[in-house]
């Protein structure tokens, strides 16, 4: 393969390749603003440029500078086999420090106040490459804060005209609702008059933006970034499988941001991706077990709870059990063990799958394949149907269910249904509803809901932030994410309510959890504290191991192996790293 030569590190790369490219790829450090390996190159923060000598065939290939010696854009310039780039050479570093003095002539000093300290290009070029003290003595060029629509506030004078989100929303979305207004130092990002900032894809420009002027307005004066902790996770509403950095502190989140993945969503995310964790941290979560008793919902515990749904399927006949698309893959293996060991003939059914339009299709030619906004809201309906029909039995769908329940023609032998729902918000239908009349209602779910009012044993459940597992998204691709919070109040996963059910049925008692495995310990470090902990003591009997479960599935069935092959596992969580150096005291 063609090599180059980058600061003194020798780099392999394919034909076509810039030089930006292949120092990012191999962790070589050149300074960048405008550039974004998904959207055009228009070179013109300048701060990337490097002295570039390359072989010159009309003096025998003698390796001599380019242009003369005129520094170049390395994000624009295609590398050639032979070229040696110096971006560390006094000629490249004066230019650096150059840039940086004038990006910051008229750059406020309110880095304490602004939403991007800590993770803001600006503050760490302006450590590594620009100068100790300013020069500048004149008034600086004020401009306004603006609204720029439903999602997005910018502080203009923060701004540095990389026009990453001017390029973002004429290239990808297509829409082209923000331009330049003015020249020079007056210049600075606005919308059309009339036309705001709201288009599907619209909260991208934030992460986009090198500096602190393009704002999340749900995130803004949040949280300090350096105190929050990021956990890689899926989305969990739609089928896309968008990947995902969750970012939380003290048990809550407080935003999503797209983690790279070329195969899947590259790098962005829908608005309605970014935002769909709110249901989360709902005052409706359900947060403890509910018993009825003489017609009325109680407080409970989970033995007494478990005991009462256990009593109720085998006083009730046929069993069926209503498997949530919102669920992993592993739950749903672990539900229909569950089923079958309660009842050899319980009936198993998916629940429904909302859709909603149509899905939408996005330029994105830098990746080579559009960014899809899938109209399916449901992360795995493909990976429970999948482990459904490994499982075997009787399997129907969701109006297959409600029949069989005696809503229309059906079994009228089933006496006991296990409903799981998890959806972020009412999805149970009026079928379904009139269905479980006179039967035995065991409901575990996240959110209150009319449901709660036909349930003889209510038991709470997580949402997917509060768990690990597997999504299988709408193109078959099987991916794993990795839990970011506690679970709320006494709520378990559903994989976790099948194992406890298991223990309980074997006569293991839940007031008595096994040694160890009684308290959850979360380092969540609250404000300054960061070795802080919480203590959570959920009763139950061994934890629920997502990967463990893979294994198991893979072990019982050749349909399931693909859970042991095929399944994509979240990176490491990232670490941050001070740039000055700590010093013992």
């Amino acid at each position: 393969m063609p090599t180059i030569t980058i600061n003194g590190v020798a780099c392999e790369f394919k034909k076509g390749e810039r030089i930006l490219d292949i120092a990012n790829r191999c962790g070589i450090e050149i300074p960048q603003y405008c550039y974004h390996p998904g959207l055009s190159v228009p070179a013109q923060c300048r701060i990337c440029l490097a002295e570039v000598h390359a072989p010159n065939p009309r003096n025998d290939n003698k390796v001599e500078p380019m242009m003369g010696g005129k520094l170049l854009p390395t994000c624009a310039t295609e590398a050639s086999d032979g070229m040696v780039v110096f971006a560390n050479n006094p000629k490249s570093v004066a230019n650096q420090k150059a840039v940086m003095e004038y990006l910051l002539i008229n750059h406020p000093l309110d880095c304490p106040v602004c939403d991007q300290a800590g993770e803001c290009s600006l503050q760490d070029y302006s450590y590594k490459y620009g100068r100790g003290t300013s020069r500048f003595e004149e008034t600086k060029v004020k401009q306004p804060k603006k609204d720029l629509g439903p999602n997005i506030y910018i502080y203009s004078d923060r701004c540095i005209m990389c026009t990453r989100c001017v390029r973002f929303t004429r290239e990808i979305p297509g829409t082209g609702e923000i331009m330049i207004d003015g020249r020079g130092n007056r210049s600075e990002i606005d919308v059309f008059p009339g036309v705001p900032l709201d288009n599907d894809l619209s909260a991208n420009v934030v992460d986009l933006c090198p500096v602190g002027a393009l704002l999340d307005k749900d995130f803004l004066f949040s949280q300090r970034v350096w105190f929050l902790k990021s956990t890689p996770t899926i989305d969990g509403l739609t089928s896309s499988g968008d990947n995902l950095w969750a970012d939380h502190n003290q048990n809550r989140i407080h935003r999503f941001r797209p983690r790279e993945n070329m195969d899947v969503n590259t790098w962005w995310i829908t608005d309605e991706v970014r935002y769909s964790w709110k249901h989360v941290q709902s005052d409706d979560r359900i947060q403890s077990p509910m018993r009825r008793e003489h017609g009325v919902l109680i407080d409970t515990d989970w033995q007494r709870a478990l005991d009462q749904m256990l009593e109720g399927v085998r006083d009730a006949g046929t069993l069926a059990v209503l498997i949530s698309p919102m669920l992993a893959c592993e739950e749903a293996y672990a539900l229909a063990k569950l089923a079958r060991t309660l009842d050899a003939n319980a009936l198993l059914a998916m629940g429904p799958v909302p859709v909603d339009g149509s899905d939408k299709h996005f330029d994105n030619p830098a990746a080579g394949r559009p960014f899809i906004a899938r109209a399916e809201k449901a992360p795995n309906a493909r990976g429970v149907q999948r482990v459904l029909n490994a499982i075997g039995g009787e399997i129907t769908d969701f109006d297959g269910f409600c029949r069989a329940l005696g809503h229309g023609s059906g079994h009228s032998n089933v006496g006991a249904v296990v409903i799981t729902g998890n959806y972020p918000s009412t999805w149970a239908t009026s079928a379904l509803h009139h269905a479980l009349g006179g039967k035995h209602v065991t409901l575990i779910d996240t959110l209150e809901s009319d449901l709660v009012n036909d349930a003889d044993v209510v038991l709470p459940s997580c949402t997917w932030l509060e768990k690990a597992g597997t999504f299988e998204n709408a193109e078959g691709t099987l991916q794993a994410f990795d839990r970011a919070l506690v679970p709320l109040g006494q709520s378990k996963s559903e994989g976790q309510i099948a194992l406890d059910a298991l223990a309980v049925l074997a006569g293991d008692d839940l007031d008595r959890p096994r040694a160890g495995y009684a308290a959850m310990i979360v380092d969540e470090g609250p404000g300054q504290v960061p070795a802080a902990t919480a203590s959570v003591a959920t009763p139950l009997t061994e934890p629920f191991d997502a990967a463990d479960v893979r294994e198991e599935m893979a072990a019982e069935s050749s349909a399931l192996q693909v859970f042991m092959t095929d399944v994509a596992t979240p990176p490491a969580k990232p670490k941050k790293q001070p740039d000055a150096p700590i010093v013992e005291l």
